[in-house]
């Protein structure tokens, strides 16, 4: 087992990485895009959509090659800290996607591609390190108290940035009532636009724990020219091999489709309270807050269950959880819930998720958050347990591939369909169908 310093580095990972993801993919940039950048809400899912598939595309070819080229040259590290620079420069460019700027929405949507490549590949590498870290009895602890702490770095990130950062464009003052610090203009949504630049540097100061006190796998004797020719012959190797290893299979076929559904789900959240409720910057924060609050006990809760019980019966629980949340979400309108009971609208002056249907969409956001964290962190462990530990760098990668292979299909479907409905209510009746298939799948794996 390695030492604590060894592990609270390798844990801090996941600390750095969340910002990107709470801020930009679900609840800042995207609703901003969404409803001030794209021409309307509809049309900003929509391309959202599209961009969120195209990266998912190319994820699903580069994760399974560098996670095998990884395998063959040894050390995990200095991949990780090409991803980070390209993570860095992609998200530093949201800066510029300002409402009115040429070319603003490409800006945007490239920048927010590239980077989501760039960090979920870095995920392949440290991912590969958890069975040189701890023994198989401490998989599922260490992997939920990853995403616990993730989950905790999101919350502070956020809580730091529409405290203080992110003013609501009409009052000027931010969430917590301040005025935005270095000047940021509300106009210009320069708060919204600061998350770009803002998780870029989270990523660059929190991940240096990694590299100065988490060891490295051992570097192989192969040259590098030859590790990579290696790697890349080990590619279809590793989907025939995973063959042979019980279970392995089917479960990456599994988490094909419930891990597609979930990157569908957080993507699409804030642009939904955005279009449907009409949320701003206040109750869209707030929205995230608490659901990263549930996000981390959550994950802290299921890591344990997990060590106890085994990570299929936590992944099974955690699909038919968000299933039952897919059908309460589609069945909110703006004046009704459960589909036709009619409901009064949200007052002009009224507080906080005032009417009915608000109330009950951060309910059901709020148990979203509880079981996310443990269904990724039960996913990653379950993998670890299922593959012999010098080949985890291509089984990650085979994983990422897996989660990533058809990651662009639930965002292009909910794309699709937001489009030809015009409707945001397309979203979840798409994603209802991704999850109860993941669940059929993955009840056929014995081992787990």
């Amino acid at each position: 087992m390695a030492s604590r310093p060894a592990i609270l580095g390798w844990l801090l990972f996941d600390w750095a990485c969340q910002p990107f993801f709470t801020l930009v993919t679900t609840f800042v940039f995207a609703p901003y895009f969404a409803a001030s950048l794209a021409p309307d809400p509809v049309t900003g899912q929509s391309l959202w959509g599209y961009a969120t598939a195209a990266a998912g595309f190319a994820l699903a070819i580069l994760s399974p090659v560098l996670g095998s080229v990884a395998d063959a040259t040894g050390p995990k590290k200095p991949w990780i800290a090409a991803c980070g620079l390209a993570l860095f420069v992609a998200s530093f460019a949201l800066w510029y996607a300002a409402p009115g700027a040429p070319h603003a929405i490409a800006t945007a949507l490239v920048g927010f591609a590239f980077a989501t490549i760039a960090v979920e590949v870095a995920a392949v590498f440290n991912n590969a390190m958890i069975p040189h870290l701890v023994p198989p009895d401490r998989y599922g602890r260490l992997s939920g108290t990853g995403w616990a702490i993730g989950y905790l770095g999101g919350l502070i990130s956020l809580v730091i940035v529409l405290g203080f950062l992110a003013a609501d464009a009409g009052s000027g003052r931010t969430v917590l009532g301040f005025t935005p610090l270095f000047g940021l203009d509300p106009v210009l949504r320069e708060g919204d636009r600061v998350t770009g630049p803002f998780s870029a540097l989270w990523f660059l100061v929190f991940v240096l724990p990694l590299f100065l006190f988490t060891p490295d796998i051992a570097r192989s004797k192969l040259r590098f020219g030859e590790a990579v020719r290696q790697g890349l012959a080990q590619v279809r190797s590793t989907l025939e091999d995973a063959r042979r290893h019980e279970g392995v299979l089917r479960f990456l076929i599994a988490n094909m489709v419930y891990q597609d559904a979930l990157v569908a789900l957080f993507a699409f959240g804030g642009i939904y309270g955005a279009g449907v409720f009409g949320w701003q910057a206040t109750e869209l924060g707030l929205f995230g807050i608490l659901l990263t609050i549930t996000g981390t006990a959550g994950a802290l809760i299921g890591g344990r269950l997990d060590d106890r019980f085994g990570a299929k019966p936590v992944i099974l629980g955690a699909i038919l959880v968000l299933a039952l949340v897919c059908v309460g979400v589609l069945s909110l309108g703006r004046e009704h819930v459960l589909f036709v009971i009619p409901t009064a609208p949200s007052a002009p002056d009224g507080g906080l998720y005032d009417s009915a249907p608000e109330k009950l969409f951060v309910l059901l956001g709020l148990v979203i958050g509880a079981v996310a964290g443990p269904l990724q962190a039960s996913s990653r462990s379950m993998l670890a347990r299922l593959v012999p530990a010098r080949e985890a760098g291509r089984y990650f990668g085979l994983l990422a591939l897996s989660g990533k292979v058809t990651s662009f299909l639930a965002p292009l479907a909910v794309a699709l369909a937001t489009a030809i409905f015009r409707t945001q209510a397309a979203g979840p009746a798409v994603l209802i169908l991704f999850l109860l298939a993941g669940f059929a799948l993955l009840s056929g794996v014995k081992k787990a």
